[in-house]
């Protein structure tokens, strides 16, 4: 395995659980110079992360951020997502509340599924391709359960729910904002300085 097969393994699976930008991109900073100190050394890559690259990238995103942070983060960051599709249709349809309807509710779902399924298999599909499966997926589900349970209206979401579910998804959204602009700006002056 090349060194750059496994810092693709590791980002993949770092993102996979939810470890911010920043910390991701520092930890991919250590690994490299890590893997660039044992290539001058003679040493292959796998003498740095062992046999299993995914064991090892686990190993260091629990060490890094435990499980209950990871957890908060992305709870926070679903709801941030779900209350931004919310907002969006509010503001698209120009009403203060959401007529949540079943085929509605299965489109998001089976959407979501599907990307998270997409993600799992990072590497192998890129994320265009990942969106068009996810897409080609949700579609159908969303037209069947429309045929099989009809249009009718399950519930109802007030607009203020939206704002709610963006709230705590907020600081970290910008947190990852934040550290992708400071992370390609780092990316682009790079070049020009070696």
């Amino acid at each position: 395995m090349t060194n750059t097969q496994i810092l693709a393994a590791c980002r993949s699976n770092w993102e996979y659980r939810g470890i911010d930008d920043a910390s991701v991109r520092e930890m991919l900073d250590e690994l490299s110079a890590h893997l660039e100190d044992a290539q001058t050394a003679g040493r292959s890559g796998q003498d740095v992360v062992g046999r299993d690259v995914r064991s090892f990238a686990a190993a260091w995103a629990r060490a890094r951020a435990p499980l209950p942070h990871r957890a908060l983060r992305t709870v926070s960051l679903t709801c941030f997502g779900i209350g931004c599709v919310l907002l969006l249709a509010c503001l698209l349809r120009s009403t203060t509340k959401f007529a949540v309807t079943p085929d509605y509710l299965a489109f998001w779902i089976s959407l979501c599924v599907a990307t998270v399924g997409c993600e799992l298999r990072r590497g192998r599909l890129g994320m265009r391709a990942g969106w068009v499966v996810a897409i080609a997926t949700a579609l159908p589900i969303a037209i069947l359960t429309r045929v099989l349970a009809g249009g009718g209206v399950l519930f109802t979401l007030p607009l203020w729910a939206a704002s709610a579910l963006l709230l705590p998804g907020l600081p970290y959204a910008a947190a990852d904002a934040r550290a992708r602009r400071s992370g390609h700006a780092a990316d682009v002056s790079s070049p020009r300085e070696g």
